[in-house]
């Protein structure tokens, strides 16, 4: 299947892209990290929007945050977008996975969770490579770092598992019923 890229399309990646970005203003800190529900909204966009486009708003939308608001350089503004899109492009393309356009709801909460998952792993790589490479820390100190940042991240993943696939749950009906639904998708 060709992806097309209509104004409505980028209209909707825009709109996701922006909530992904708002609702990474909402966080708290909890065990040296911080705890936000913005994981739950890029999985969310991957649901609604499928592999290619939910990944392109979860990437955009975090790698916008960072930029204007979290202080970042260059560099992890782009391994942001690289992370936060695979965990949206991993989990669409299992809940889509066979034409099924995310309609099974246990196959939208596994791909929500191994989408979470996903982003984890890749943030604990992630920490590893700048701590270790970049930073050039003694690998006891970059282990401890990444030990540190583990339990904020599974909170967060595991936040994200639960909302995403509920959220989705809900906006579907609502989305099928106005007709949205199918030109997101289109």
């Amino acid at each position: 299947m060709k992806q097309r890229f209509t104004l409505r399309k980028i209209v909707y990646i825009g709109v996701l892209a922006a909530l992904v970005c708002v609702v990474t203003f909402f966080r708290f800190p909890l065990l040296g990290s911080k705890v936000h529900f913005a994981n739950a909204m890029c999985l969310l966009s991957g649901l609604l929007l499928g592999p290619i486009p939910g990944g392109l708003a979860a990437g955009f939308g975090s790698a916008l945050y960072d930029a204007l608001f979290g202080g970042y350089g260059m560099l992890d503004c782009a391994v942001t977008f690289v992370t936060k899109f695979l965990m949206a492009w991993v989990c669409a393309k299992i809940a889509f996975a066979g034409d099924k356009d995310a309609k099974r709801p246990l196959w939208n909460i596994a791909a929500s969770v191994i989408g979470a998952l996903t982003y984890v792993g890749l943030y604990m790589c992630k920490t590893f490579v700048f701590q270790k490479f970049i930073y050039g820390y003694p690998a006891e100190t970059v282990f401890a770092t990444m030990l540190a940042k583990l339990p904020a991240s599974l909170i967060n993943a595991v936040a994200a598992m639960i909302a995403a696939p509920i959220l989705y749950t809900a906006l579907r009906s609502a989305l099928e019923t106005a007709g949205i639904l199918k030109t997101m998708r289109e």
